[in-house]
């Protein structure tokens, strides 16, 4: 059997042997609840304690700003939310056309309610103007919420101007962090940032665990009401993830300097062997920054699905958008945002590393791919970019 390729890891990436490891020593031996009193629980709080630390190292922050959570969904939802709860004469948020989906759809149930949602539009490389972010805060706003890079073109969006912005005009500023953490230096103290969330899963640690970094001073009410994390997310803590995503953070930190330069030259190397071999290729965001192990391409002349049934039938695991929409046939919203006409969109791939990826991987994927793409190109040009 062939030998698997995996470079879908935007959509969830392999778990660490050390996360595993952690895990699975913490489900032996420390199954006392966090809150108990008694020297079983006490121990369990030990564990609680360290994990926390280990994240809010990775983020720049102190321990006592992390709030773990069940994942990325919930700590935007927990942002969002809570932001808006703050101040109930503030009722206008303000985000962007190409969030995930987490973010879009409460932003347009909020809509549906009593909330104006304004979504600042992308240009055709994926890009906000920042100007134009200026202008659309008003005196209600209540919430800017943007994400830090986009989960399927990789485009970095101007973080610590954009928060600078919102601090500027009083306004809370959150950013889902996701796609950036452990890939790139993240230091809250230097993006001045109210509001980050985060995810196990993307991390090498487990699904089903995550955390929200909230600035020291911000009264964020509870999504859920329990006595659990200083009173800020009710609930039993999910230990077993927690001492994973612990773990992952640690070793993210310690890694960091080198793992976003190798997996950007992985993309880079990716992209270059392509594009000689396939001039009929388009990368999506190519002429924007974009965070390193993200490639977004278009193909001339064919559907995505297509391709991607044939990488997998080839051992290749790729993706045509995010995870959580992917299952459908629908054009990808950030494409479409950027410009795309839908049958554009359809016809685009996403190949995303880790630092378990390999040169010899990107080699092997550079010989496939002219076959399975190839037979369907219609002697399209060359291009880069949208």
């Amino acid at each position: 059997m062939t030998e698997s390729i995996y470079l879908d890891n935007n959509a969830t990436t392999p778990l660490d042997s050390a996360v595993l490891a952690a895990m699975q020593d913490c489900m032996r031996h420390c199954y006392g609840n966090p809150s108990s009193k008694h020297h079983v629980g006490a121990a369990a709080r030990e564990r609680l304690i360290a994990a926390r630390i280990q994240v809010a190292a990775l983020l720049g922050c102190a321990p006592g700003e992390v709030v773990f959570t069940s994942g990325a969904t919930e700590s935007n939802h927990m942002a969002i939310m809570g932001a808006l709860a703050i101040d109930p004469a503030k009722r206008h948020i303000v985000s962007s056309a190409v969030e995930h989906p987490s973010t879009l759809l409460l932003l347009g149930h909020l809509a549906a309610q009593d909330v104006e949602v304004t979504l600042l539009p992308v240009d055709g490389e994926g890009r906000i103007d920042l100007d134009r972010l200026a202008s659309v805060i008003r005196a209600d706003t209540a919430l800017v919420s943007l994400m830090w890079a986009n989960n399927e073109t990789g485009v970095l969006f101007p973080i610590a101007e954009a928060a600078a912005i919102a601090k500027s005009n009083g306004v809370i500023f959150h950013t889902d962090a996701v796609q950036v953490v452990g890939k790139i230096p993240v230091d809250v103290e230097e993006v001045p940032v109210d509001l980050l969330s985060l995810s196990g899963h993307k991390l090498h640690a487990a699904k089903g665990v995550g955390a929200l970094y909230i600035r020291k001073g911000l009264r964020l009410p509870p999504l859920f009401f329990g006595n659990q994390e200083r009173k800020r997310r009710g609930g039993t803590e999910n230990l077993i993830g927690i001492v994973g995503l612990g773990v992952a953070a640690a070793l993210a930190a310690r890694a960091i300097a080198q793992v976003g330069p190798g997996i950007g030259e992985l993309r880079d190397v990716f992209e270059r062997g392509l594009l000689e071999r396939m001039p009929q290729t388009w990368i999506n965001g190519a002429s924007a920054p974009r965070v390193p192990g993200t490639s977004n391409l278009r193909f001339a002349a064919t559907d995505a699905e297509i391709v991607l049934d044939g990488l997998d039938k080839a051992g290749v695991c790729a993706s045509s958008g995010s995870a959580c929409t992917a299952g459908g046939t629908e054009p990808s919203h950030v494409l479409v945002a950027m410009g795309q006409t839908a049958d554009m969109a359809l016809a685009s791939v996403r190949f995303s590393f880790s630092r378990f990826n390999t040169v010899a991987e990107v080699e092997r994927l550079l010989e496939l791919l002219p076959g399975i793409v190839g037979p369907r190109i219609d002697g399209a040009t060359q291009k880069v970019g949208g």
